[in-house]
């Protein structure tokens, strides 16, 4: 058995043409979503980048690995303390060892556990890789890595190999002399003149007026990343940018396909493409970054093609993206790990199962009836995925201004541009009942009785937002939007201490 996962850093899935873009922006992934499955209705349980790849390999939610941020205690993985022995569960629970206790050779080229600090990472790979820019990378460092590997060892049997690419996250850094192969198509519908102009007006870091986080700075070593949207020009191009970080990375993804057909395995070889979020680009007012518990930044692709199973086919079940480990059990005849907040989804890779690529009817093959998102790194959220429903409840609100509570029909408004939990309070209280009795489940399961999302705000905050409250405060009495700053204060006295 070969098994190649793509795990592309920062990826939507509605800006790939397997999806639906109208840009092509992805001839290659598009392909083997020809040949495999399709899921429309992913997320990762926990954004951004660190709390996801520890729920993905951990095969936990955050709540239980205590990975929920990108700094201070929630930014560790919760130590085992006197029931830990010579090894701890990583060791053997992980996903990459269940891989190798299925007798795979399990490959990393990445280097995320060196940007995030998380050792643990590598819990379960026999060959790590770094590439050594700690996600600074373009797909020309990586490629040359994977080739080399695919060169010496493709022909063995029986191996996982994990490649992480980084090109569609901020900064967006495709090489100039790549062009911009999207110049005369047009932006996404929805994104308008009058889109532009109520965001312009709105506050918080990533929002239209402040691209660079808290100001407009930019870098010209990165020509393609807009500091600041007050054109449609500048729309354009921070819109193109990202799609031309996808295409660049897609034409190497192609590089890796032909080398492994010259090696002659790909034909039989499974592939696994997914992210660990994706990217706001407009939603909520925020672009380029993810930074939110909503659709722009959890939802994200996953395509398998796996040898033997459905071909062409779409599956519309809410999945998490830690259903993978339980899911590779099943289907590599494995255990399931003893601790795992997963559920297979196998069964939505049988022949027969799903539905024909392009129909969105979809089905519940191994799907959950809800899913609980979080977020806090940059804000402190938990939100609800449900049935047409995204339910958003905020702790700390990254000093953007968002209510208490956010609910948006997804059937009607997928880019979450009308809140309508005053008119729909009857499903703002299914939403709560759901968000409480999965808290209680998860408090239940573990030995701890402290919620990592209350640390993060105990500790000052999210990561990305502590300390800046004050300096941008100020920008905001600079450039017209002073009246936000009566309410920040009041929200966020902490800051001003």
């Amino acid at each position: 058995m070969r098994i190649l996962l793509l795990d592309l850093d920062t990826l939507r899935p509605d800006h790939l043409g397997c999806y639906g873009y109208h840009r092509n922006t992805s001839p290659n992934i598009d392909a083997v979503a020809r040949q495999g499955v399709r899921f429309d209705n992913y997320y990762c349980s926990d954004a951004p980048c660190l709390p996801s790849r520890a729920a993905l390999m951990s095969g936990r939610f955050g709540i239980h690995t205590g990975v929920v941020g990108h700094g201070g205690t929630a930014a560790d993985m919760r130590l085992e303390g006197e029931p830990r022995g010579f090894r701890d569960t990583l060791a053997h629970s992980s996903l990459p060892a269940m891989l190798r206790t299925a007798g795979l050779r399990t490959v990393l080229v990445s280097p995320f556990g060196e940007r995030h600090s998380a050792w643990w990472f590598y819990a379960g790979y026999t060959e790590m890789y770094n590439t050594g820019k700690g996600g600074m990378e373009s797909a020309e460092d990586v490629t040359p890595a994977v080739l080399d590997w695919i060169k010496r060892n493709a022909q063995a049997d029986d191996w996982f190999l994990h490649v992480n690419y980084w090109d569609p996250h901020t900064p967006y850094r495709a090489p100039e002399a790549f062009g911009n192969p999207f110049a005369h198509d047009p932006l996404p519908a929805w994104l308008t003149e009058e889109t532009l102009a109520h965001h312009r007006a709105m506050v918080g870091p990533h929002t239209a007026r402040e691209v660079n986080m808290f100001d407009s700075h930019t870098s010209p070593q990165y020509p393609r990343h807009p500091g600041e949207l007050a054109t449609m020009a500048d729309l354009r191009r921070m819109i193109d940018g990202y799609d031309c970080g996808i295409r660049y990375m897609d034409s190497h993804i192609g590089q890796l396909f032909d080398a492994l057909a010259a090696q002659g395995v790909l034909d039989d070889l499974a592939i696994i493409i997914s992210a660990d979020h994706a990217e706001n680009l407009g939603e909520l007012g925020i672009y380029g970054e993810h930074a939110t518990a909503d659709q722009g930044t959890c939802h994200i692709p996953m395509i398998i093609r796996w040898p033997g199973k459905a071909v062409g086919v779409s599956d519309n079940g809410l999945h998490y993206n830690l259903d993978l480990a339980p899911t590779l059990a099943e289907l590599l005849g494995q255990a399931t790990g003893p601790r795992w907040d997963g559920r297979s989804y196998a069964q939505a890779l049988a022949v027969g199962a799903g539905n024909r690529a392009g129909d969105r009817a979809g089905t519940q093959q191994g799907g959950h009836d809800e899913l609980v998102l979080s977020q806090c790194a940059h804000v402190c959220q938990r939100s609800v995925r449900f049935d047409h429903w995204l339910y958003m409840r905020t702790y700390h609100d990254g000093f953007h201004l968002f209510p208490q509570e956010m609910l948006f029909d997804l059937s009607r408004d997928l880019y979450q541009e009308h809140d309508v939990a005053g008119e729909q309070q009857a499903v703002c209280r299914d939403a709560v009942y759901r968000l409480n009795a999965w808290h209680d489940t998860m408090m239940a399961q573990m030995p701890y009785d402290v919620d990592p999302l209350w640390t993060v705000i105990k500790e000052g905050g999210p990561l990305h937002a502590r300390g800046r409250l004050r300096e941008y405060c100020a920008r905001l009495e600079q450039t017209g939007r002073g009246w936000a700053v009566p309410e920040l204060t009041r929200r966020h006295p902490r800051e001003f201490a």
